[in-house]
């Protein structure tokens, strides 16, 4: 059994009456989890309420009130690949992520992520990543360190004044005759919530992609995410006709399959750059992973 050392929380959302029992709430918000499941946890006495002490059955739902519980799964698979600390200071902490570790426990990863591996490293139990790449995305995560600067931070990306760069790789019969786009559209999660689908509506997505390489019947590419959905710069290179070497979600979803440690996914978050809100200086980091060009 693996069971994360950090607890997660969820708040209890405003409704109207009659409220729902807490149990039924959780097993509708977590439906991968399960009533029974949610049941045997609430008896167990490993969901508590925001003074520490276990809930029952009996407790009553009360809208914003705050629920913990510490998530587990029946045996979590091992990540052999490591991370690196960029950079590190009382504010923030720079980390390069390996392919297939998730950034935050999900699935069946509970201490095999990133946040939790930097959590027993720094001993800093307040970490909490700024910003999220994908599991199979290799690269840069900045984290918070101090909660009282934390939203001066969380804020560069709500501005939009942090710079992101991605390098990525796709298989190509023939060099593009374009070396330039600008992509912008709405994306969606899909019907199968861990993939991302173009809609029509509003724009919410948007990137700049260069074409900066190609030999070998492989382009190399340097894209820019202006904003910040789930797998948009994926889904957006897809949609240009370029789908990223090892992709395994898009355009099509292949079969499930274990991880390929010597094959990850093609695509790397390169650089970060920005201005620190609280020291004024400029702060620039670049991964050195490489890309299979």
């Amino acid at each position: 059994m693996g069971m994360a050392q950090n607890p997660s929380r969820v708040s209890l959302p405003c409704m109207e009456k009659p409220y729902p029992a807490i149990l039924d709430f959780l097993a509708q918000r977590f439906p991968a989890v399960g009533q029974a499941l949610w049941e045997k946890r609430i008896l167990q006495g490993k969901v508590l309420d925001e003074a520490g002490d276990p809930i029952t059955r009996e407790t009553p739902y009360l809208p914003q009130k705050r629920l913990f519980y510490f998530r587990e799964v029946e045996e979590e698979p091992r990540i052999p690949l490591q991370e690196k600390i960029l950079f590190q200071n009382d504010e923030i902490l720079v980390a390069c992520k390996p392919p297939f570790l998730p950034v935050t426990p999900s699935g069946p990863y509970v201490n095999e992520c990133l946040l939790n591996r930097l959590r027993r490293t720094t001993g800093n139990n307040n970490l909490v990543p700024l910003h999220r790449i994908d599991r199979e995305t290799s690269g840069l995560v900045l984290f918070s360190m101090n909660p009282a600067t934390r939203g001066l931070y969380g804020g560069l990306f709500l501005a939009g004044t942090i710079e992101k760069t991605y390098e990525a790789l796709a298989e190509a019969t023939h060099c593009p005759d374009a070396r330039n786009w600008l992509v912008e559209n709405r994306l969606v999660r899909a019907d199968l919530w861990f993939r991302t689908q173009v809609v029509a509506g509003t724009v919410n997505a948007r990137s700049r992609i260069k074409l900066v390489d190609f030999a070998n019947n492989r382009a190399h590419f340097r894209l820019f995410p202006l904003t910040g959905k789930k797998h948009q710069l994926r889904v957006h290179m897809s949609g240009l006709g370029f789908q990223i070497m090892n992709d395994r979600y898009y355009p099509e979803l292949l079969p499930k399959q274990e991880d390929d440690l010597e094959n990850p996914l093609q695509l790397v978050a390169r650089s970060i750059n920005f201005i620190d809100p609280v020291s004024g200086q400029k702060m620039e980091f670049a991964s050195a992973r490489k890309l299979l060009f």
